[in-house]
């Protein structure tokens, strides 16, 4: 029979294994799943000419699309985000920001935007910086932000809702992130949330 020292010897090892296969295993679970959220839609309200200008008209090339701008036109904003497709409805917030025709189709825009919130339990802005398309929906990453939006990650959707010249409305999707060590600071995010009532 062996001893009985050996046999808590064994059983001390296998458990500081067990405990060690545990703590590596909770810690990657915790990296993937550790993410804070936030999802909430917006809808940008853009006039033409009234909430954006074309600044420099780009040269035009071969086979453009109605839906397509001059290669290398640049175009500023200042747009009102609201929570519903009507103009009329309740403003939470700006976007601000520039874009540039980047491709010789006209269709393909790089888009630098700065948006201010103001929502129920969220104040701040988030930056974008991407490209966009004038007809596919892209995502478009979000690269930062300020106020309870510091340290933020994760992307915008924004997609067309109507076109009526000079108005525009764009349907705009937020999947905002924080990582656990940032949303920690935050005591009113929620592990994952939707906002309803914005």
């Amino acid at each position: 029979m062996a001893h009985p020292a050996l046999h808590l010897y064994v059983l001390a090892i296998l458990l500081l294994a067990l405990s060690f296969k545990a703590t590596s295993t909770s810690t990657s679970t915790h990296s993937r799943r550790g993410l804070k959220s936030l999802h909430f839609t917006l809808y940008q309200q853009e006039a033409i000419n009234k909430t954006v200008y074309l600044i420099v008209k780009g040269v035009t090339g071969p086979d453009v699309s109605p839906s397509a701008s001059p290669f290398g036109s640049l175009f500023v904003n200042q747009d009102l985000l609201t929570i519903s497709p009507n103009s009329s409805s309740k403003v939470v917030g700006v976007a601000e920001g520039a874009s540039i025709t980047s491709s010789l189709d006209g269709l393909t825009n790089i888009v630098m935007e700065k948006i201010t919130l103001e929502l129920k339990h969220y104040k701040g802005s988030v930056s974008v910086l991407g490209t966009a398309h004038n007809i596919k929906v892209i995502d478009l990453p979000v690269v930062g932000g300020t106020g309870d939006f510091m340290f933020v990650q994760g992307y915008i959707k924004p997609s067309l809702v109507t076109f009526e010249n000079p108005n525009i409305v764009y349907k705009i999707e937020f999947h905002l992130y924080w990582p656990s060590y940032v949303a920690n600071h935050f005591s009113h995010i929620d592990r994952s949330s939707t906002l309803n009532g914005v």
